[in-house]
């Protein structure tokens, strides 16, 4: 009953948000910076949830999700400029070789654990950007001219399928089985659970979403360039996730969406734009360490106060 209550809440909400929001930009009411803005916000959360199930979900130390944004971004760039086919099928085919290379790079390196992982998937992001800053078929270090595909309806229809299959999957019994791993991986191992099968599944559908995210982000910009998928980026993600709450879906949105906003607003001010936004993390960190919304979710909240006010002990 709870997981429906929190599919038909996200379903409306969602609803309402595009409806509105297309009103507004059909309507010339929001203008290409905002429009733009918007984009954006749905490219990071996208990034964001994808990651959640890869740290806040089975509790795996990753920095290397760059790596799987670049490989998205430059292989649905190839698809739509040089083999000229459509943008769907760009955006799914970056999907795709991402989860495929997230299925390379899981298979060895999920086996190892905390600091050791974190280390091999930034080697792995590096080296993706390597590999594209030597082949100039994408245009090595000059970058490569991207026409602009992407439109808020797409990233919304993006955003939609991987929230929800992610929040589904979380709700599923191999995301039970994810949470016991990240809750205490050997006595997950001791009660028959297969631990690196779950690791990899986990790794692979975060890795395609990331690369659906590239598509997004590629097209949504006149060029990519290598420098753009550096191990900054990877920690940009991860503060997303840091901040919203290991373990809660609706902190990695809300983290997402804040930190893209304050970004996009501090933008004029470069000399002390990443000083100010540092000193937001600082804050934040220093007064809810365990992020905006620790590990609890929206409809958790809801509940809690729907009980409080009715007087019931539900929350307690």
């Amino acid at each position: 009953m709870k997981k429906s209550k929190g599919f038909w809440l996200f379903l409306i909400i969602s609803i309402l948000g595009y409806g509105i929001t297309q009103v507004l930009i059909s309507g010339g009411l929001l203008n290409p910076y905002y429009s733009n803005m918007l984009i954006n916000i749905a490219i990071n959360i996208i990034l964001a949830v994808s990651l959640h199930l890869v740290i806040g979900i089975t509790g795996q130390f990753s920095i290397g999700h760059a790596g799987f944004l670049a490989v998205g971004a430059y292989i649905s760039a190839i698809f739509t400029m040089k083999l000229l086919l459509p943008f769907p099928v760009a955006l799914l085919a970056g999907g795709l070789v991402a989860a495929i290379a997230g299925l390379v790079v899981g298979i060895p390196t999920l086996r190892l654990r905390g600091d050791y992982l974190a280390i091999a998937t930034l080697g792995f992001a590096e080296i993706i950007r390597i590999v594209f800053l030597n082949i100039e078929y994408v245009g090595g270090a000059a970058g490569m001219q991207v026409s602009h595909f992407t439109t808020w309806t797409y990233a919304f229809i993006c955003l939609f399928i991987t929230v929800l299959v992610i929040m589904n999957f979380t709700n599923s019994r191999h995301g039970r089985a994810a949470i016991a791993i990240r809750e205490n991986e050997i006595a997950a191992d001791a009660m028959g659970i297969n631990t690196t099968y779950y690791k990899v599944i986990a790794f692979t559908i975060g890795s395609f979403f990331a690369g659906v995210a590239g598509g997004l982000y590629s097209h949504n910009f006149y060029i990519i360039q290598p420098t753009n998928f550096g191990f900054l980026k990877s920690f940009d993600i991860l503060i997303y996730v840091v901040l919203g709450g290991l373990g809660s879906l609706s902190g990695a949105v809300i983290a997402a969406a804040l930190l893209t906003i304050i970004s996009t607003f501090l933008q004029d001010f470069p000399e002390t734009r990443m000083i100010i936004y540092s000193l937001v993390l600082v804050i934040v960190m220093l007064y809810r360490p365990q992020g905006l919304m620790g590990t609890r979710e929206i409809t958790d909240v809801f509940g809690k106060w729907k009980g409080k006010k009715g007087g019931s002990s539900y929350g307690k």
